[in-house]
């Protein structure tokens, strides 16, 4: 097993977290008005919010589907 795979889900799980984190943040600031709100920019914020859910979701499966053939080498 090479290192790079195990690290693989681990930083999947981490671009979704930042992408979801960004989904959030960008709608947060368009109410605050800091930033204005515009028709690319809400979509912007929703397709990162969905686009991390995703990644997530994937680096997730992958690391249980990594730590279960660990299991089954020892």
């Amino acid at each position: 097993m090479n290192l790079e795979d195990e690290k693989l889900p681990l930083r999947l799980i981490l671009i979704g977290f930042v992408l979801v984190t960004a989904g959030m943040v960008l709608p947060f600031l368009m109410v605050l008005r800091v930033l204005e709100s515009t028709f690319f920019l809400n979509f912007l914020a929703f397709g990162a919010s969905v686009a991390g859910l995703f990644l997530g979701i994937i680096g997730g499966s992958m690391y249980v589907k990594l730590s279960q053939k660990k299991k089954k080498a020892k």
